[in-house]
Parts: C-alpha cells; structure tokens; sequence
C-alpha cells in the first residue's frame, strides 16, 4: 500500500473530526477546513491507488 493512500485516509479522519467539531461548535471556519482535509485525503488517497495500480502491473 502506497504511503499517500496512508497519508490521504488520515487527512480524512481527521477532517471529519474538525468538520463534526465545527458543526457541534458552530464553528464555519473549523467546519471548512474539515471538508478541505477531507477533499485532500481523496485526492491522496486516489493518487496513491493509482501509484499502486502502477506498481501492479510492472
């Protein structure tokens, strides 16, 4: 498994804890940078499946 597949599914657990925090804290800005954190671990983790399905096929 690929570290940005790593890297990218922490970057979603920890923008669904900000995005959670925001809303029970009523807190937009916490609450965007939730949904930011989360955007980027898919974009990471999408990147690191593609590394491996690189990877894979060599």
């Amino acid at each position: 498994m690929d570290q940005d597949r790593i890297k990218g599914s922490a970057n979603q657990a920890k923008g669904s804890l900000k995005e959670a925090a925001g809303k029970l804290t009523g807190d937009a800005k916490l609450q965007a940078e939730g949904k930011a954190d989360k955007v980027k671990g898919k974009v990471q983790n999408a990147v690191g499946g593609a590394k491996d399905a690189i990877r894979d096929t060599h």
